[in-house]
C-alpha cells in the first residue's frame, strides 16, 4: 500500500511539474540577465534559470568574505553536457549545464550548474545550484566545481 501511495504521488508531482515547466519558459524581467549567447541550450538558457544564478551569486560575493565585488555581465557558450532523467525509483529529473560568464571586472569564468526537477517549494518548479570557477572559496562543491561537472 505505502509503494503505490510513493508511486501515485510521485506521479502527481511529475504531473505538476511538467505543467509548472510551462510557465518556466516565459521571459524573465530584464534586470536578470543583460545578454545571452547560446549553442545549442535547451532548458539550461532558461531566463529563470540564469535570473536565479545571477541573483545568486551577487548574494554569494557580497556575503562570503575575500571574494572579489563583481557581478555577471552575460552568459555564453551555455550548453549542457549531462542530463539524467527521472525513474520510478529516483523521481528527480537533472541537468547538467555549463556556460561562461563574463563578469563586470572583464574576466571570463566557467559557470556549472544544475537543475533539478521536481526540487522547488513542496516539490513544484526547479532547483538551481551552480559554481563559478573560482569564486567557490569554502568548497562547497568541491575542487574546481568538481561535483557540478
Amino acid at each position: 500500500m505505502a509503494i503505490s501511495l510513493r508511486r501515485a504521488g510521485a506521479a502527481f508531482f511529475t504531473a505538476l511539474s511538467i505543467l509548472a515547466g510551462g510557465m518556466t519558459h516565459q521571459a524573465a524581467t530584464a534586470d536578470m540577465v543583460r545578454g545571452v549567447y547560446v549553442n545549442d541550450p535547451g532548458v539550461c538558457a532558461n531566463d529563470k534559470v540564469l535570473g536565479a544564478i545571477t541573483r545568486k551569486f551577487a548574494y554569494q560575493v557580497r556575503h562570503v568574505p575575500h571574494l572579489p565585488m563583481v557581478d555577471i555581465v552575460e552568459f555564453r557558450q551555455i550548453r549542457e553536457n549531462r542530463y539524467l532523467p527521472s525513474r520510478p525509483d529516483w523521481p528527480i529529473e537533472r541537468r547538467y549545464c555549463i556556460a561562461d560568464v563574463h563578469l563586470t571586472n572583464g574576466h571570463t569564468r566557467d559557470v556549472w550548474y544544475l537543475i533539478e526537477r521536481p526540487m522547488g517549494f513542496a516539490s513544484i518548479g526547479s532547483n538551481v545550484e551552480f559554481c563559478v570557477l573560482g569564486f567557490d572559496r569554502w568548497k562547497v562543491y568541491g575542487g574546481n566545481c568538481r561535483v557540478l561537472r
